[in-house]
């Protein structure tokens, strides 16, 4: 199957019911599939919709950002960790390029600082009220502008949370 460009509106929301993020009020998001650019249950649940076609749908934790691994939570002895003025639930990019990862302060004693590098949504079921605005075969530009496809330029909330993928590789 060729790749498509896939252009939806949503909103989702916790297991709570509470709204995480939303594109209401903004362009649609859009997306080349098959390159990681959001999560991949998601994914799965809009290439087999047709445009126009609304609906809800549960994507586990499995299938977006993944169960929480205690293996990504660390200790930095506090001599060592760069930032002073740090408090419990900063996030800030630790490394660089590929191998950067956003990490989660957790826990500040006198002598170390612990860190979770794990996705805030890790380990939560996520759903979403979908709207499939339009649906496309890719061209070539699409696929050469891989994580740039996005309308305004990526995701707009920096993978904070909402449907975004991996930001860090491009699959063609």
């Amino acid at each position: 199957m060729n790749q498509q460009v896939i252009s939806f509106h949503y909103t989702l929301t916790d297991p709570q019911g509470k709204t995480l993020d939303s594109s209401a009020g903004r362009e649609p998001l859009s997306f080349v599939t098959g390159l990681g650019q959001i999560i991949p249950g998601l994914e799965s649940h809009l290439t087999g919709m047709a445009s126009g076609e609304k609906k809800r749908v549960t994507v586990p934790a499995k299938d977006a950002y993944g169960e929480r691994d205690d293996a990504r939570t660390f200790d930095v002895p506090r001599e060592r960790f760069p930032i002073q003025d740090a408090a419990v639930g900063d996030r800030f990019r630790m490394g660089d390029g590929h191998h950067a990862m956003i990490v989660t302060v957790t826990k500040m004693t006198d002598t170390h600082v612990t860190m979770d590098a794990n996705h805030p949504l890790a380990g939560v079921d996520l759903t979403f009220d979908l709207e499939l605005v339009a649906k496309r075969d890719a061209t070539p530009a699409d696929l050469e502008s891989c994580c740039g496809s996005h309308a305004h330029g990526d995701c707009g909330h920096g993978d904070e949370g909402g449907c975004c993928g991996r930001h860090d590789r491009c699959e063609h």
